[in-house]
């Protein structure tokens, strides 16, 4: 086992009494608790951890959290394997096991690099013709990290919350004002996505209150503890921001590989956001080397790590931060070869500190160019024009091993930018700070533009209070005194994103923007030239801020330098804006627990057992598992529908219908809220009786129809289709609360309550007398849309005389958990009379037979009742109208030509469903669409196939000849005909 080279002898925050092993490509390596994954590899001197996206050149960790770009690997294997998750975020654990996202081709793609300019892909598939065998080549090398094999055996958990403060990040400013918002009164929520709290503090050396800064921080977590109403969550990131403060945050549970993750789904009165901000690179040449990071990285490793990420250090800035890696970097007994400075005369008490400590300090200058073959051996610098980005006299070398880079700082905006509002450019903190998100949202700390630790104390105290405060807590002023710090002021920095190189520019060394997806200079260059000037077409064709790190690193600079392109200000170029997730979320973490057989989870009847006993073959409808249909041995689908048809017609049948939707309406408006969402009316439907209705969308469109019974005086049950149960009654909910909420009326799905057991056939009646001796169901006393109460096999019951089938029906309702009692008291009283059990399919051969509709089948979302040819179901004199009562008279609805509802009488075969209609057999030329096929199936009644179709301004057609198109270019003759095709008097069901 390699032992950690770079891990220093004490210091960091990591327990050197617990070792862990680990391997990475393959390589077993040592590390320590509290390592990640990058500091682990850092330590024990690991400079290449992963080859570049486009060019395969070698590239070593640049950062140390969610902003890395690089160190990309995979962990874990076979199912549990977890692609792409950054190494500066993995927390070591005994025996993980890391490959890198990369492919090993990818190391030879180098030579190849000048003929892969930007937008190349593009380019070739505009002559696809040519470069059509590359093209599989191509895709198969798009994407990072190789995709776990088999299902995911783990879990994943979904939670909601609420609170009346949510603080977005635990650095200074976020602890800050989660303090004053929990001192307060109010319920705080802080989430960061470190497993420590702190942000920034955890390398921290500058005091508090005289103390530590890690000592405030500990009597700051120890305080936020105490509370019942706060909830502390770390290793939490906060993916996406979205309208009315709703806020969602993933949870990594545990530290192992395949560890489950929850998703909070949190909705917060008050959101405080203070993500912080990222270090800036700077763009020179060859800045994509191993050995080149950003300055607030090298001292985070090595104050809260321990480790030391090279020997001889050059420090290249454009502000005073920097000044402090170098000042540590001398104090941890490694050599700082110098600090390079672009800024012409800088100034201020950390360059004075470093100058006491030795360190050469070499002022308007700048790094040109990186060089070495595996990592970084030199620094090429030159000096840099006072203002302007040009180098003014030549060049000299510098050997280190390890440049540390400070551009400045880009605030974390990715989440206010979620919203929709553009963050603005602002020169003198050389960012773009993030924009008025309104008074339900406030941002404080680094994020907008603060350069101290006291500043970010300050603004987070002073938001926290005015959250609570907005919340209805405290009355917004801070509670304590905001702790001094020891830091002396900042001096001005400068604004550098690109430093200029002595060769001109198609001959410069590469010069990296993203490095994520080797976007360079000369590619954003290039871009400008072919006449991309937004911001978001450039993006889009470099790929500048695509891939997981959303531009975290080079979106500022590649906008600088686009801007230059341009001629023009980074303001008037402007930003990208960002789109949720923040950083990558986890397809389990969005799925939670919705997978395998909760993905769609399957609802089964009362009478789910007995079905499955007597061989149901099953359909899925609206989630439902329903009886498609019961085949006996040697039978065939179309021999069992049509012993079932044949049952039903000539004996006794039996159906399940618990599935369709039930929907207990009650209240003294309960007519009125009725009469306005159906196109009949309901006011004077007696008690004990029911009726059929359509309800419409505002456009007029048929939505849904149904049978609703009035139960009692202001109590009626509706009826749904079983696909629609749980859209109509959110679209009543959505009526009744937001522009009728002065009805009196109220609604309860009981769709699960009920149990439903339809009696079908000429002996039904018989059947039923056998079992219920309570309703007498003689003809003129129990009629046709007729409901009475009684007892079905002792069991209360609800027995509805209404049919979907044409002939005489009985619906009997029990509670569910009855449901199979009188479903066997059922069947067990027709054996006498050869009852036999039908399925989905029988009861639409049933129903096309007598032209009933199903919607969502017949119709396709455009119908209207006249094209159904159900004017009859419409009152166009109700008080108050019904929905979608005035959108009837649309010119469009009214023309000849619409799509009506017809039947079709075929010699030949059952037309296939969705087929289109045509006036002509065509033989090859193209002719006009006059509709299609919605519903066909071969009648046993009839003895022949019949169909339900669309057909333009069908109903004056009748008797006209249409032809069927087949896909394989066969055409199909067919008759139009009326829609009802067996008893069109209704004899049958009234009997």
């Amino acid at each position: 086992m390699a032992t950690p080279s770079r891990h220093l002898p004490s210091g960091g925050r990591i327990d050197r009494d617990r070792p862990m092993s680990f391997v990475f490509n393959g390589r077993t390596m040592q590390g320590f608790a509290g390592d990640t994954l990058a500091s682990a590899l850092l330590a024990n001197g690991v400079d290449t951890v992963t080859r570049s996206f486009k060019y395969g050149r070698r590239r070593g960790i640049v950062g140390h959290g969610v902003e890395e770009p690089n160190a990309l690997v995979d962990l874990g294997d076979g199912a549990r394997r977890i692609p792409n998750q950054r190494a500066t975020e993995v927390e070591l654990f005994e025996g993980l096991r890391a490959t890198t996202s990369r492919a090993p081709w990818q190391r030879v793609a180098g030579p190849f690099a000048r003929h892969l300019p930007t937008g190349f892909y593009y380019k070739m598939f505009l002559h696809a013709g040519v470069f059509r065998p590359w093209e599989r080549l191509l895709r198969a090398t798009a994407g990072l990290g190789a995709i776990p094999p088999g299902p995911d055996p783990d879990t994943y958990d979904r939670f909601d919350q609420h609170c009346d403060v949510l603080v977005v990040g635990a650095g200074p400013a976020g602890l800050a004002a989660a303090l004053e918002a929990t001192r307060a009164g109010a319920r705080v929520l802080i989430a960061d996505e470190q497993p420590e709290f702190g942000g920034s503090l955890l390398a921290e050396t500058v005091a508090i209150d005289g103390e530590s800064g890690k000592t405030w921080l500990a009597h700051a977590v120890a305080e936020l503890q105490k509370p019942p109403n706060t909830i502390l969550l770390s290793r939490s990131t906060v993916s996406g921001l979205y309208d009315h403060n709703f806020v969602t945050i993933v949870e990594r549970r545990t530290d192992a590989p395949g560890a489950r993750e929850r998703l909070h789904r949190v909705r917060a009165e008050q959101v405080v956001l203070t993500p912080g901000a990222i270090e800036r690179p700077i763009v020179f040449a060859h800045n994509d080397l191993p050995g080149v990071m950003l300055a607030s990285s090298v001292r985070t490793y090595l104050h809260r790590y321990g480790v030391a990420a090279g020997e001889r250090l050059v420090v290249f800035t454009t502000n005073d931060h920097a000044y402090r890696t170098a000042i540590d970097w001398h104090q941890a007994g490694r050599e700082v070869a110098a600090v390079i400075d672009a800024r012409p005369e800088p100034s201020g008490a950390w360059m004075r500190a470093a100058i006491e400590a030795g360190i050469e300090v070499i002022p308007g200058h700048a790094v040109i160019e990186a060089r070495g073959r595996k990592r970084v051996r030199e620094a090429v610098i030159a000096p840099l024009h006072a203002s302007d980005d040009v180098l003014t006299g030549p060049s000299r070398r510098v050997p280190c091993d390890l440049i540390a880079c400070s551009g400045g700082w880009s605030p974390t905006v990715h989440l206010g930018s979620q919203t929709g509002v553009k963050p603005r450019w602002n020169e003198e903190a050389v960012a773009f700070l993030p924009g008025d998100l309104g008074s339900g949202c406030s941002w404080a700390g680094s994020v907008t533009g603060a350069q101290s630790l006291a500043a970010c104390l300050q603004d987070g105290a002073a938001a926290g209070a005015a959250a609570a405060e907005r919340a209805g807590f405290g009355d917004g002023v801070v509670s304590v005194r905001v702790p001094e710090t020891s830091e002396p002021p900042q001096s001005p920095q400068r604004a550098l994103f690109l430093v200029p190189h002595v060769r001109r520019p198609s001959r410069a060394p590469k010069q990296f923007v993203d490095l994520q997806l080797d976007v360079t200079v000369a590619d954003i260059e290039l871009a400008a030239r072919e006449g991309y000037e937004s911001v978001e077409h450039v993006k889009r064709y470099t790929a500048l801020g695509f891939g997981t790190d959303q531009g975290k690193l080079g979106n500022v600079n590649g906008v600088a330098i686009l801007a230059r392109a341009l001629g023009q200000d980074i303001a008037a170029t402007g930003t990208t804006m960002f789109r949720p997730s923040y950083t990558p979320v986890t397809f389990g973490a969005v799925a939670g627990r919705h997978v395998g057989a909760l993905f769609d989870p399957e609802r089964h009847t009362p009478m789910h057992a007995w079905h499955e006993d007597h061989g149901a073959v099953w359909e899925d409808v609206g989630r439902w598992k329903r009886p498609h249909y019961y085949p006996k041995a040697g039978e065939r689908m179309q021999d069992a529908v049509n012993r079932e048809c044949l049952a039903a017609r000539d004996g006794v049948t039996i159906l399940d219908a618990s599935t369709l939707g039930k929907i207990d309406i009650q209240g003294r408006d309960a007519a009125a809220f009725l009469d306005r969402i159906y196109t009949i009316g309901f006011r004077r439907l007696g008690v004990g009786r029911c009726r059929y209705g359509l309800m419409l969308h505002e456009d007029g469109t048929i939505f849904d129809d149904g049978v609703t019974a009035r139960m009692a005086e202001h109590r009626y049950l509706m009826h749904t289709t079983t696909g629609n149960a749980e859209s109509v009654f959110e679209w009543l909910e959505l009526w009744r609360q937001t522009e009728w909420p002065d009805l009196d009326v109220y609604c309860t799905s009981v769709t699960d309550h009920w149990a439903t057991a339809a009696l079908v056939g000429p002996k039904s009646r018989d059947v039923l007398r056998k079992v219920c001796d309570d309703i007498d169901l003689a003809p003129d006393a129990f009629r046709f849309m007729d409901v009475r109460e009684g007892h079905v096999a002792g069991v209360p019951a609800r027995v509805f005389r209404i049919s979907f089938s044409g002939e005489l029906s009985f619906e009997v309702n029990v509670p569910a958990h009855r449901g199979r009692e009188v479903w066997d008291a059922l069947i067990d009283a027709g054996d006498e009379f050869g009852i036999t059990p039908y399925g989905t399919e029988t009861m639409h051969v049933l129903r096309a037979e007598k032209g009933f509709i199903i919607v969502g089948q017949d119709t396709d979302g455009s119908m209207t009742p006249g094209d159904m040819g159900m004017d009859w179901a419409v009152r166009r004199n109700k008080p108050f109208g019904f929905l979608g009562d005035r959108s009837l008279d649309l010119s469009d609805h009214l023309r000849g030509d619409r799509l009506q509802l017809v039947g079709l009488e075929s010699a030949d075969a059952v037309l296939p469903e969705g087929a289109p209609l045509v006036d002509a057999a065509g033989g090859g030329a193209p002719v006009p669409n006059q509709g299609f096929v919605s519903s066909s199936y071969y009648s046993a009644r009839l003895g022949r196939p019949i169909a339900l179709a669309l057909v333009r301004g069908g109903r004056k057609r009748l008797g006209e000849e249409v032809y069927c198109s087949l896909a394989d270019g066969q055409a199909l003759p067919a008759t139009i005909v009326d829609p009802v095709f067996y008893d069109p008097e209704g004899k049958a069901q009234n009997v």
